[in-house]
């Protein structure tokens, strides 16, 4: 014969419950426990009688210092001098010189002719220097020579452009250091320089009347048809 509990009396039906019981009571306690404050008993200290020894701080009001005085100007000492004894001193003048007129007039006049230098290249004339025949005889001289000596290295690098050649005008119409400033490469420089330095001689230019040596710069323009 098989022995059978009471449901009644199974006591693990309701382990689960009596479990979560458990746990919430020992963590309310454990939290009361940290939380709980105690406070001591013991006279109340009155703190409205309590003196106040700190003095009252006043505010000074800023106060303006004088200016300094200004510094004493020291009077310059003055040192009498002695009177200075006179110096007695015979001086001979020669006032039989012989002197002309013309002398008198050399000596006045300003020798400006000697000043000047000899080789002065002058930028600026009073009467500027020019080609023998006008200044379109020179550039139809210089078409001339340009249809004939148009460089071949230009021609074919399609090069075109304005050359500016420098030069001195001499007393005597010829050109001299003819170069080239700005040029455009392709032998178009070089040919510029020989066509102007085989030029026709120009009419010097004049200043004050004389023949000087002047500078020009002109320009030569290389076209291809």
């Amino acid at each position: 014969m098989e022995l059978k509990k009471n449901p009644k009396a199974d006591i693990d039906k309701k382990s689960t419950l009596f479990l979560n019981i458990g746990l919430v009571v020992s963590i309310s306690l454990v939290f009361f426990a940290f939380e709980y404050k105690f406070y001591d008993d013991g006279p109340a200290m009155d703190l409205g009688s309590v003196t106040d020894d700190m003095e009252e701080i006043m505010e000074i009001p800023p106060t303006e210092q004088p200016p300094p005085p200004p510094p004493k100007i020291k009077l310059p000492e003055i040192i009498e001098i002695p009177d200075e004894e006179e110096i007695e001193e015979e001086i001979e003048l020669d006032l039989d010189m012989d002197m002309t007129e013309d002398d008198a007039i050399e000596d006045m006049v300003f020798e400006e002719e000697a000043e000047e230098e000899v080789d002065k290249v002058f930028q600026i004339v009073e009467q500027q220097a020019e080609p023998s025949g006008g200044i379109q005889a020179f550039y139809d001289y210089v078409a001339n020579q340009l249809s004939d000596k148009y460089p071949r290295q230009a021609q074919r690098m399609g090069i075109e452009g304005v050359v500016y050649v420098q030069f001195v005008i001499e007393k005597d119409g010829s050109l001299t250091d003819v170069t080239a400033v700005k040029g455009i490469g392709g032998g178009c420089d070089e040919v510029a320089v020989e066509v102007v330095k085989n030029s026709p001689k120009w009419t010097p230019g004049r200043q004050r009347g004389r023949a000087v040596r002047s500078q020009r710069v002109i320009p030569i323009r290389f076209v291809l048809n």
